[in-house]
């Protein structure tokens, strides 16, 4: 039959319940400190890969950063080259368009000497047509003259067609004074006798006649100006040098027309 324990067995029950409680605790706080060792190791290794990563990603931002602002730099160099070459380029057309702007005034100034070039040679081409000798045929005569002496000539005969006698007569006392030596001096003289008479100045024109006869006896208005002498001998009322005169002239050129109209007059000079 089982008896409650005593008093003083209970000292003996309580040791041995501590007893095998002691490992027990002694385990349960020894897990305690390796959890919490091994919490604040983790907290220690987060916090230094925290520290890594933070610094890693403060690298990876500066290297970023730092690269951004050589794209910039590399952008703004690029830009200036850009600013560069259009300027470049600017200037080259710039250039260009001065030297199509040049080129054109070149040619304009080229042009221009060119038709000077020519004006002054089409100048000199007048001129030396105008010093050049021409042939000229008058009364069956040909010679040269000069290209003035032919146009005083011929100015000098208008007059003479307009019946401006006073004026043809000095215009042809110009030319003889100039052209003494004229091949047109025959003419001429015979043309001024002609333009004297018309003015009745008969002394005169007997002059111009003779002068004519002296120096060109085989021309052509040689006849004729024998017969224009008796006229103006005629009108001086000098009939006996008209008689002479027309026997001059039969007896010089009898076959011309001249000879026989001074025949005719003869018949009235008797």
């Amino acid at each position: 039959m089982n008896r409650p324990l005593t008093m003083r067995g209970r000292p003996a029950v309580w040791a041995l319940l501590l007893a095998l409680a002691a490992p027990a605790a002694h385990a349960g706080l020894f897990d305690d400190d390796e959890a919490r060792k091994a919490i604040l190791d983790m907290r220690q290794r987060q916090e230094q890969g925290d520290a890594k990563l933070r610094a890693a990603m403060a690298e990876n931002q500066a290297q970023l950063l730092e690269q951004i602002s050589q794209l910039r730099r590399s952008l703004l160099d690029l830009n200036n080259q850009l600013e560069t070459v259009r300027a470049e380029m600017a200037r080259m057309r710039g250039q260009d368009e001065q030297l199509q702007r040049d080129v054109t005034e070149l040619q304009r100034v080229q042009g221009d000497l060119q038709k000077a070039q020519k004006d002054v040679q089409q100048g000199v081409e007048d001129r030396i047509r105008k010093l050049e000798p021409v042939k000229v045929s008058v009364d069956g005569r040909e010679f040269l003259v000069d290209p003035e002496e032919r146009r005083q000539y011929e100015d000098a005969m208008a007059l003479l067609r307009k019946s401006e006698f006073a004026a043809a007569s000095a215009a042809f006392a110009a030319f003889a004074k100039r052209y003494p030596a004229s091949g047109y001096m025959p003419s001429l003289q015979f043309w001024r006798g002609n333009a004297q008479y018309a003015m009745r100045e008969y002394r005169e024109a007997i002059n111009s006649f003779r002068a004519l006869l002296s120096t060109a006896p085989d021309h052509v208005r040689a006849p004729e100006s024998l017969l224009a002498i008796a006229n103006c001998q005629m009108e001086l009322k000098d009939n006996k040098g008209a008689r002479r005169t027309i026997d001059e002239l039969v007896k010089a050129y009898p076959k011309s027309e001249a000879a026989q109209a001074g025949k005719e007059r003869l018949a009235s000079l008797r």
